[in-house]
């Protein structure tokens, strides 16, 4: 007959938590149990959900980029465009990619978000306002990426080339993109990240779109990495001063 531990009771307890739920909180809070924590902490699924209205190129960058991740998934994709040609990839059977309609996101949507607990919510080329509700309850936890150097060029209407139809049309000398927090207004949230390209001369809006693109392709995952990072960092630093 096989028996276990007390530790190995407590381990399999901690495996089995949903990462942020008031008893994985409860548990960090009490000593017997840091030197579990801290390490599942760690190795615990981290929870990615990304949202898109267009072509879902950015999506499929980040999936790819984390598809060998041990600790981190994009576990669901949602779209409000049926007919984005994201939902022609062939994706790991274990990333749920769900369509839905504008009327959806404010209860069926954001009733399945309170049920998957995501650990960063992406906006990746999505063009609905996020309702207050999300912001409320996902604090601090929902980005997003714009292709301009944010405040220039934001808000409403402002996406794709049109944005890129204005920089040129201004005669700007630079542009770029910016990935940042998520609030009340559209493009207005906390600026987390920033990279900025020199226009040429003869700067089109195609060759403009394809600079930004490559941007948005190279920096955008290792953001959402050094969030998803940051944050495990944060569970170490306190459990490290709850011990002393």
């Amino acid at each position: 007959m096989f028996f276990m531990s007390s530790d190995d009771k407590i381990k399999k307890l901690l495996s089995k938590l949903v990462f942020k739920s008031k008893l994985y909180l409860y548990l960090l809070k009490q000593k017997v149990f840091f030197k579990y924590i801290e390490a599942l902490s760690l190795f615990m699924k981290k929870q990615i959900v990304i949202f898109i209205s267009g072509k879902g190129s950015n999506a499929l960058n980040i999936i790819n980029y984390f598809s060998e991740t041990e600790n981190l998934t994009v576990s669901h994709v949602y779209s409000n465009n049926k007919t984005s040609p994201f939902f022609d990839h062939k994706l790991n059977s274990n990333i749920k990619v769900s369509y839905f309609q504008n009327d959806d996101l404010n209860a069926k949507v954001f009733e399945e978000l309170q049920h998957i607990k995501p650990d960063l919510i992406v906006l990746a080329g999505f063009l609905k306002k996020i309702p207050i509700s999300y912001l409320d309850y996902f604090k601090k936890m929902i980005i997003n990426i714009h292709p301009s150097l944010l405040p220039k060029y934001g808000g409403k209407g402002m996406y794709g080339n049109y944005v890129h139809d204005a920089v040129i049309e201004n005669k700007e000398l630079f542009s770029g993109i910016t990935i940042h927090k998520v609030n009340r207004n559209y493009d207005e949230g906390e600026v987390i990240f920033q990279k900025k390209i020199r226009l040429e001369q003869n700067e089109s809006i195609t060759s403009l779109a394809k600079k930004i693109n490559n941007l948005e392709m190279k920096y955008f995952p290792e953001v959402v990495a050094r969030l998803i990072n940051w944050h495990e960092e944060k569970i170490k630093i306190l459990c490290s001063l709850e011990r002393s």
